[in-house]
């Protein structure tokens, strides 16, 4: 999968060190991208729109 058109958006939460946390694309058509903010050139998750919707509803359910 070509991520090179990703536009990586960090958590607001995630502070301003930008430490421990995840990098999400959402700009791509038809994927959402994931990856470690710490290791931007290293390897990144795909998931479906539809699954990363589910993903974060469960998450914030639960904060």
């Amino acid at each position: 999968m070509d991520l090179s058109n990703a536009r990586w958006r960090t958590s607001t939460r995630s502070g301003a060190s930008g430490g421990n946390c995840v990098e999400v694309a959402g700009n791509l058509p038809g994927v959402v991208g994931v990856r470690d903010s710490k290791d931007p050139a290293g390897p990144a998750l795909t998931f479906a729109p539809a699954a990363w919707r589910a993903f974060v509803a469960q998450v914030t359910d639960r904060a």
